[in-house]
């Protein structure tokens, strides 16, 4: 196994790093996602009935593809047949979900119902009295658990960016304009699972990530999870969980086997056919124009979780985290990255995946095998390209640059230049933020530079967390431009620095992977103007 293939150890050390300084010490080591006791059985493709030639195909297909995948697992009859995660990603580290969040908050509605707390009829308003606005609509009166399952809620638009700029969540969601009958009209929306959130904390003291411990995560052994919370301290429902590939492995076979786990039942089989199947018909316009029975952002929609072709069942995240259903092939298979065309990312499921599931197990194929198993080994991302020195290197080594007034609160900026890498400080009246990066490969670190990490949703706290974990990267991209890549290897994003040098001066600016393959992207973080002190 070659060591980009190995785990990164997310921890910093001492070690020279020549020019007199020292830098992180860059660790690997082996260890499986879980410990071995709680992990799925794994078995080879073929004996669960599956072509290790379709999964290849697949995954040539991924390569081929638009799509940056960050880890996948399929598992089959019960057993992982086949598991990849493109380094540095790796199976210890968690992923943000985005709105794959969303599927795990309906399932503790699920065992709130189960244990009678509530039901999905009851009011949204009988939970939070205080929080009413002096004039309760009929229709936010009407307003039921159900509708916010199910996305019907009664908005004519998303309300959560208006929601999420207040302190209080509750309040401005039930004071937010109720255009339609509850239960009529599809919007996808994201407070009202944090809604859903806030009504089981509210009826068990215990925020959903705790809720769920004792009932889901630790019967299947799933560790290591966070999940944000809104400033009261409420997790946020509709996004913010973090968990590994595996868990999620776990979760979907949970919902496939109708909510028995090792003969234990930990979801009723009732729910879990009430939360899955057709409740509410999503809107049928799409650009570009796709027929329904193709389009499985046509199927339907159940309770937080989204009906697709083939007969599967799917949660879904924004960049596509999936963890996909299979009821009558008996699989789930589980995806995490930073995709921009998610229907393309399913086609690749039902194009290569679909078909080369039998009934049966199929004959040993050595050959084939073997060639899935060692792609699967060596899935990778590249580092940035370009070349490892520019004669500006020698000029701006340990050079300090004064960096003009900006909003990110950034006074200079000091270059430090290794064989092997190098060494950005950004200077703030709080601290120092350094940024080491590898030439030609990756070097693991953590950061709270301000301005990071990339969110598509403001206002929620990342679990407390000050400093995220990264791996960067750098290069020349000509003699006068440095370029870095970071990536937050538990979210789905990246950015990109770039250091343009002209005489005296550098100018510096930031590019995250949510805009950045939009046509003349622009973030919204300042260019930075330094002039050598």
């Amino acid at each position: 196994m070659t060591p980009n293939r190995r785990t990164f150890l997310l921890q910093l050390g001492l070690g020279t790093a020549g020019a007199g300084l020292v830098a992180p010490a860059f660790g690997y080591q082996v260890k499986p996602s879980t410990p071995t006791s709680n992990r799925l059985p794994r078995a080879t493709p073929e004996s669960q009935g599956v072509s290790s030639a379709g999964v290849l195909a697949f995954l040539d297909g991924v390569a081929a593809s638009q799509n940056e995948l960050h880890s996948f697992m399929m598992v089959r009859h019960g057993h992982v047949i086949a598991e990849g995660w493109w380094a540095p990603y790796a199976a210890t580290l968690n992923h943000t979900m985005y709105s794959m969040s969303k599927s795990f908050t309906s399932t503790a509605v699920g065992l709130a119902v189960m244990e009678k707390r509530l039901t999905v009829e009851d009011k949204v308003i009988s939970f939070f009295p205080d929080d009413l606005p002096a004039q309760v609509s009929e229709n936010l009166a009407a307003l039921r658990v159900k509708d916010l399952l199910t996305m019907a809620s009664g908005h004519d638009k998303d309300p959560t960016g208006e929601v999420v700029k207040s302190e209080n969540w509750v309040r401005a969601f039930l004071a937010s304009k109720l255009d339609h009958a509850p239960g009529t009209n599809f919007v996808y929306n994201s407070v009202a699972t944090y809604m859903c959130s806030a009504i089981v904390q509210k009826i068990t003291g215990h925020r959903v990530v705790d809720f769920l411990q004792p009932r889901l995560f630790a019967p299947l052994g799933i560790e290591g999870m966070t999940w944000e919370t809104c400033p009261r301290g409420i997790n946020t429902g509709g996004w913010g969980l973090n968990i590994r590939t595996e868990g999620l492995a776990k979760f979907g076979e949970l919902y496939l086997k109708k909510g028995a786990w090792h003969g234990r039942r930990i979801l009723s089989e009732e729910w879990v056919a009430e939360a899955t199947t057709f409740k509410i018909q999503q809107p049928l316009a799409a650009k570009p124009a796709r027929p329904k029975e193709t389009d499985d952002w046509k199927q339907g929609y159940c309770y937080q979780f989204w009906r697709c072709t083939h007969n599967a069942v799917r949660g879904d995240g924004a960049f596509g985290q999936f963890t996909v259903m299979l009821p009558e092939q008996d699989a789930v298979i589980v995806m995490t990255g930073e995709s921009k065309d998610l229907q393309g990312e399913l086609d690749l499921v039902w194009t290569h995946l679909l078909p080369a599931m039998q009934p049966k197990p199929l004959a040993p194929d050595t050959k084939v095998a073997g060639a899935l198993k060692r792609r699967l080994a060596s899935l990778s991302l590249p580092p940035v390209k370009g070349a490892k020195t520019s004669p500006v290197a020698a000029q701006t080594h340990r050079k300090e640059f004064q960096v003009g007034e900006n909003s990110l609160g950034i006074t200079k900026v000091t270059f430090n230049f290794m064989k092997r890498g190098c060494l950005l400080e950004f200077r703030t009246s709080q601290g120092t933020h350094p940024l080491w990066a590898d030439f030609g490969g990756w070097r693991a670190g953590t950061t709270a530079l301000p301005g990071t990490p990339p969110r598509i949703i403001a206002g929620s706290v990342p679990g407390g967390l000050k400093r995220l974990p990264i791996v960067t990267s750098a290069a020349w991209r000509d003699e006068q431009t440095l370029e870095l890549m970071l990536r937050f290897i538990e979210t789905p994003h990246h950015d990109r620095i770039t250091c343009e040098f002209a005489g005296n001066g550098v100018k510096i600016s930031f590019l995250n992977s949510i805009i950045g393959k939009r046509a003349n992207a622009k973030d919204s973080r300042p260019v930075l103007e330094g002039k050598l002190v």
